[in-house]
């Protein structure tokens, strides 16, 4: 039988137990409810606004998390990314690019297995998955968004000489022709500090009609192929041949300046990505006054082409200090909500979520439609050949603005990149 002095013992270590669940339930609950500041680096210098408007979404079911998104040029992203992460103050969450570019920081040991993080995985569309997979199968980004390219114009300048939109490269050198008769400036584009665009935009976009797409993509991977080969030199000299339409002064025309002059309705078409649809409507020009049509086939009869792009994934820091919020953003990111909300407010991106999102963009959802008849492909130089120092990308860039500056040939163009793959 317990004395009155066992029975007061064995109480006050009831309750100094009880007391100890309470707190550690108390303090568990203010863990859960500490402010946490999560940090989101991106290339997307245009998207900011919207990007917060997206975060604001995942930030309303969760009140204790702020996402600060930061943009950074897409040209110098990679190594201020690079620098950042080298002094431990990298972003929680990084848009991280395709193929051999995003791959260089898997390798560099700053990312995240994601592999088990992301939800239902396996129902992605496998094309993007690979573009941040590893040959063991560790992925390490959540596939996001794809892009692609074609020719913007001005719906009253085309309606003004009664020019529809062409199909195929005669039909639009002709249009070209009759606006430069005319005195238009016929296509907004320059050289001054967009040599990228030379590259991925107008080679990878219009150039695929002529070096054969996927096909001839793949074989110059594998080196049964060359850029000096005869198909590759058509595209050269197709991209080439667009100099004569480009505005006076294109020499020193940069990037944002020639969206502006295609945007005022001051040049008949652009030359541009999807994702441009959302800064152009920002500069006043949207589907009621601006049209986009495919990049022209070689010829009449022929499969077009299609540069569809797997542009970005979304990664997380290896060495994030807010490892456990960043593992539930990124797990949204991968779901239909933030699909849905990239698609309505940056029409022009494409979303590789599974599942029912819809384009409400009438120039997105015709840029989405023609992929049901095109062979699709990415740019040329993504996978592989941008592994090297110097990768492909900044080679294809220096010799394209060459080219159009007069330092290149279309022949030598291709030889000089050929001769530093």
């Amino acid at each position: 039988m317990k004395t009155l002095t066992q029975t007061r013992l064995a109480q006050n270590f009831i309750l100094f137990f009880v007391a100890i669940l309470f707190v550690s339930g108390f303090m568990g609950c203010k863990t859960a409810a500490d402010p946490v500041v999560l940090t989101f680096s991106s290339w997307r210098i245009d998207d900011v606004d919207e990007m917060n408007r997206i975060n604001a979404l995942y930030t309303a079911s969760h009140p204790n998390v702020t996402i600060h998104f930061n943009s950074y040029d897409p040209v110098t992203y990679d190594e201020v990314t690079k620098a950042d992460l080298d002094k431990g103050a990298g972003a929680d969450i990084l848009f991280m690019f395709s193929y051999d570019r995003g791959r260089a920081f898997y390798d560099g040991g700053y990312l995240y297995d994601l592999t088990k993080v992301i939800p239902d995985l396996a129902s992605f569309n496998q094309v993007p998955v690979k573009a941040w997979t590893t040959e063991s199968g560790v992925t390490y980004a959540a596939p996001s968004v794809g892009v692609t390219h074609g020719i913007y114009y001005n719906k009253s300048i085309f309606a003004k000489y009664n020019i529809q939109e062409p199909a195929t490269w005669d039909e639009f050198i002709a249009a070209c022709e009759k606006l430069l008769a005319s005195g238009e400036k016929v296509i907004a584009q320059g050289v001054g500090d967009n040599a990228w665009t030379l590259n991925r935009v107008m080679f990878c976009g219009l150039g695929a009609n002529f070096y054969g797409g996927e096909t001839a993509r793949q074989a110059l991977m594998a080196g049964t192929k060359k850029l000096t080969d005869a198909n590759f030199i058509d595209a050269f000299k197709a991209v080439y041949s667009l100099k004569k339409y480009f505005p006076t002064g294109f020499e020193t025309l940069g990037y944002e300046n020639s969206k502006v002059l295609f945007a005022s309705g001051k040049a008949a078409m652009f030359i541009g990505g999807s994702w441009e649809i959302s800064v152009f409507d920002g500069l006043g020009a949207n589907s009621s006054t601006i049209g986009w049509f495919a990049p022209p086939v070689k010829k009449a009869g022929d499969q077009l082409q299609y540069c569809f792009q797997v542009d970005a994934g979304i990664s997380l820091n290896k060495n994030s200090k807010n490892l456990d919020a960043a593992l539930d953003y990124i797990k949204w990111v991968a779901g239909s909500e933030y699909a849905q909300s990239v698609m309505t407010e940056l029409p022009g991106f494409f979303s590789y979520t599974p599942g029912t999102s819809v384009l409400t963009n009438p120039l997105a959802q015709k840029m989405y439609n023609v992929t049901a008849t095109a062979n699709l492909t990415v740019r040329l130089m993504d996978e592989k050949l941008n592994s090297k120092s110097p990768g492909g990308d900044a080679l294809m860039n220096e010799a394209l603005q060459g080219m159009f500056l007069g330092t290149y040939t279309p022949e030598s163009a291709a030889a000089y990149v050929q001769g530093k793959l």
